[in-house]
């Protein structure tokens, strides 16, 4: 029963602050890590927005959304990794319905 695939998608905030070399590598670390443990469906890349408040400081943020299909034990792995990672603003992850 291991190939339960759900529709997923997240959207994550990196802080531009970091460079946007480093930016565009914290978008890759996270579609490989999303392609090694799913299937990419789309990635729409908004760029540097306004958020709609500061949040630490911070008036600008890079937005990613992406969705993507994978096994129900993985969001929660990838929820991990983006509490881990100091460059993000934010990140949520929904499961889409089927």
């Amino acid at each position: 029963m291991t190939d339960i695939k759900n529709k997923y998608e997240t959207v994550f905030v990196v802080d531009t602050s970091i460079g946007e070399e480093n930016v565009s590598a914290v978008i890759e670390k996270f579609k490989t890590l999303i392609e090694s443990n799913g299937t990419l469906e789309k990635v729409d890349d908004w760029g540097k927005r306004r958020l709609a408040y500061p949040i630490d400081y911070k008036t600008e943020g890079h937005y990613v959304l992406i969705e993507f299909t994978s096994a129900p034990d993985f969001p929660a792995e990838l929820d991990r990794v983006y509490k881990i990672t100091d460059s993000l603003i934010r990140s949520l992850i929904i499961a889409k319905e089927s």
